[in-house]
């Protein structure tokens, strides 16, 4: 079944920007709901409790509300479901982000945890990229495997249409590195979503984003 969505476009206006996917393939289940003009509340259940603490952290230092139910051929490996999350994430962001109108555009994070510190920095440009310079040291976290990260947010940046940048300054540990990674996302989204009241139009000079 192709993906489903339901979206309303702020332009500019206190109407809340919510969009849902609906995605079903013949390896995964995705229903998403996001709402960029939240409070940071979520509802996360993807049969990886690590994923699932991710992802709550990002809504919740990015104050928008993620309601997400997925599941997939978990009994092959959690890839399949996790590139699918990040596919359904970035079409509902770029589908409640609407014209794009209003928006700040651009955000960026320099965020700590423990002894690691990892830099994220966001264009919402209309063109996809990623570039992921986290370097990690253990292979699992749980069990999710590390290598799956970086296919969740090349998914996200593919499909949210937005150029997205990581980098690790320094760390050690696995988990805390991957939670500043998350948290510098929910913030970084957070920001670079919301409205500026001083802008009326689209934030580019070319009048389309």
């Amino acid at each position: 079944m192709s993906p489903s969505s339901l979206s309303s476009q702020g332009k500019g206006t206190s109407t809340p920007r919510i969009a849902s996917i609906n995605r079903e393939t013949s390896e995964t289940q995705v229903n998403l709901t996001i709402n960029l003009d939240g409070t940071g509340q979520s509802s996360v259940a993807t049969g990886s409790g690590f994923l699932d603490h991710m992802l709550t952290l990002a809504s919740a230092h990015g104050f928008f509300d993620l309601s997400l139910a997925a599941q997939g051929d978990t009994h092959v490996d959690l890839h399949h479901l996790v590139e699918d999350v990040g596919i359904s994430m970035g079409q509902a962001v770029d589908q409640a982000l609407g014209d794009r109108a209003g928006i700040r555009r651009f955000a960026n994070v320099a965020l700590p945890m423990d002894e690691a510190l990892v830099s994220a920095a966001l264009d919402i440009s209309g063109r996809s990229c990623l570039v992921f310079n986290v370097p990690l040291e253990r292979d699992k976290v749980g069990e999710l495997d590390t290598e799956v990260i970086e296919e969740f947010f090349a998914a996200f940046a593919r499909n949210a249409r937005v150029t997205l940048h990581f980098n690790l300054l320094y760390g050690r540990n696995t988990h805390h590195i991957l939670e500043a990674v998350f948290k510098a996302f929910g913030r970084v989204l957070g920001e670079a979503a919301s409205l500026d009241p001083r802008r009326a139009g689209v934030p580019s000079t070319k009048g389309i984003i």
